[in-house]
C-alpha cells in the first residue's frame, strides 16, 4: 500500500480565495470608534490589500512589514495599556486562539480553566478517482454480464452493491483545558459524531427499487476520547513554541450493522466511514509556533494522529498528518479574521476487516483511504466580554485520492469558549 502525495498550490486559486477573506472584512465595523460616535463606519480597501492578505499567507516572516502600513485600509486596534503587545495582555485578543479548524495551539495561566463547545459540519459530494472526478452513474461501472457487475479500479472490482453519492459527517466537541502551570496545560475533549452517507444501489443489487435506487445510512454516538498536555517549550514577548503530547482512547463504538443497503433484507456491517471510532489508542504529537505582531498574529502547526497497533477487528486507521500556516488579523482589540492553508495527508487503511467485502461498495476497500487534500481556511472570532466565538470555512482547493473515493467539498467549524 502507498499514500499519493501531491502537492498543489496555484497562487491564483490562493489569491481568489483570500479575496473571499478580505470581502468578509469589509461587512465589519472599523477598527477604531470614537467614544462621542454613535455609529461604526464601514471599512474601505485599495487594490492592495489583495496582494498584501496573500502575501502575509505566504511569506508570514514578512508579515509584520507587509501589514506596517494596513492603517491606510483598516483603522489600527484600540490603544492598549503599556505593555499589552508584550507579555500576557497581547495574547488575550480576538486571535489569542488559533482559527476555528485547528486545536492545541494556546496555554492557559496557572490555575486557569477554559470550557469549550467546538461544531464541525465536513461536506462530501460525488466521487473522484485520483484527481478526476466522476458521475454517480459512471461510479456504478458496467451491468452484467459481461463484464461482472461493478467498477475497476487500481486492479479492484468495487460498488457491485452500491456507489456513496454524498456524506455529511457532523461533531459536536465538549473541550475542557486546565493550566498546571504557566507552562503546561492538560485538556480532554469528549468528541460525539454524527455521520450520514446517501447511496444508489449497484448492477449487482436486486433489492428495494434495484440498480440506481437511493437509500441512506446513519450512524451517530459516542466518538473516541482525547487527552493531553501542552507543554511550552519557549516563549518570549512575541513568541511561543507549544509541544502537544496528545493522545486518544478508542471509546467510540466499532462494529454497527445496517439492513438499509439491502432494503431490509440483510444486515450488513457499516462501511469504513460511517464508523464512530478507530478501535485502537492512537498517539497524537504536535508542535505549533506562533508570533504576535502589533495587528495581528501568525502560526504553524504540524499535528499527527497515529494509530498505533490494530483493533480487534484487525485493522488500524489512516496515519494522518497536518501542516497549517495562518494569519490572524486584528480589525480591532477584540474582532479578527484569518487566513490558512492546510495540508492534509493521509495513508491508506492497515490490514482489514474480515466482513467489509470489497466487491460492495468502494467505503470497504482498505486502500482507497489514503491521499492528499490542500483545503483553505477563512475565518472570524469575536471575544464578546470575555466570551470567544470562532468560526472558519473551509473549502478544499485540490484532492489526489488514492483509489475511487467521496470528494471533501467544504467544511465548517464554530465554537464557543470561555476561560475562568
Amino acid at each position: 500500500m502507498r499514500l499519493t502525495v501531491r502537492l498543489f498550490s496555484p497562487k491564483s486559486v490562493v489569491r481568489a480565495c483570500t479575496l473571499g477573506a478580505v470581502l468578509l472584512g469589509a461587512t465589519l465595523p472599523t477598527a477604531t470608534v470614537r467614544a462621542d460616535e454613535t455609529k461604526a463606519q464601514p471599512v474601505s480597501f485599495p487594490e492592495t490589500v489583495v496582494d498584501d492578505v496573500f502575501d502575509a499567507v505566504t511569506s508570514p516572516l514578512n508579515a509584520d512589514e507587509i501589514f506596517s502600513g494596513a492603517s491606510s485600509w483598516v483603522s489600527p486596534p484600540e490603544q492598549s495599556q503599556a505593555g499589552d503587545h508584550h507579555g500576557g495582555n497581547r495574547r488575550g485578543k480576538a486571535d489569542k486562539h488559533a482559527p476555528a479548524g485547528l486545536m492545541a495551539a494556546h496555554v492557559h495561566k496557572q490555575g486557569e480553566w477554559m470550557v469549550e463547545y467546538k461544531y464541525m459540519n465536513m461536506y462530501m459530494d460525488d466521487n473522484k478517482i485520483g484527481t478526476r472526478s466522476i458521475s454517480d452513474t459512471a461510479s456504478m461501472g458496467m451491468p452484467a454480464p459481461p463484464p461482472p457487475p461493478g467498477l475497476t479500479v487500481n486492479g479492484i472490482r468495487t460498488n457491485a452493491g452500491a456507489t456513496p453519492t454524498d456524506m455529511t459527517m457532523e461533531m459536536h466537541m465538549v473541550h475542557l483545558m486546565y493550566g498546571v502551570t504557566d507552562d503546561v496545560s492538560v485538556y480532554t475533549m469528549l468528541m460525539f459524531p454524527s455521520l450520514t452517507m446517501d447511496h444508489i444501489r449497484g448492477f449487482g443489487n436486486m433489492a428495494g427499487g434495484g440498480p440506481g435506487s437511493p437509500f441512506t445510512t446513519h450512524n451517530s454516538g459516542i466518538g473516541d476520547t482525547s487527552f493531553g498536555a501542552l507543554v511550552k517549550l519557549f516563549d518570549d514577548e512575541d513568541d511561543d513554541l507549544l509541544l502537544n503530547l496528545g493522545f486518544s482512547v478508542p471509546t467510540g463504538n466499532l462494529y454497527e450493522t445496517s439492513t438499509a443497503p439491502t432494503a431490509g433484507a440483510v444486515s450488513q456491517p457499516l462501511p469504513y466511514p460511517m464508523r464512530k471510532g478507530s478501535g485502537t489508542f492512537n498517539a497524537k504529537p504536535g508542535i505549533t509556533w506562533r508570533h504576535y505582531a502589533e495587528q495581528g498574529s501568525f502560526g504553524a502547526q504540524f499535528q499527527t494522529d497515529l494509530p498505533i497497533g490494530r483493533n480487534y477487528r484487525g485493522y488500524s486507521v489512516s496515519d494522518t498528518f497536518q501542516l497549517n500556516f495562518w494569519y490572524s488579523h486584528l480589525l480591532t482589540d477584540n474582532v479578527a479574521l484569518s487566513v490558512r492553508l492546510e495540508n492534509l495527508w493521509k495513508s491508506n487503511y492497515h490490514g482489514a476487516d474480515p466482513e467489509t467485502n470489497d466487491v460492495l461498495i468502494s467505503t470497504n476497500v482498505e486502500s482507497f483511504r489514503g491521499g492528499y487534500s490542500l483545503n483553505l481556511g477563512l475565518g472570524v472570532a469575536a471575544l464578546i466580554k470575555g466570551h470567544l466565538f470562532n468560526s472558519e470555512f473551509v473549502p478544499t482547493l485540490y484532492q489526489a485520492l488514492n483509489g475511487i473515493q467521496l470528494e471533501t467539498d467544504w467544511t465548517f467549524v464554530t465554537s464557543w469558549s470561555k476561560s475562568f
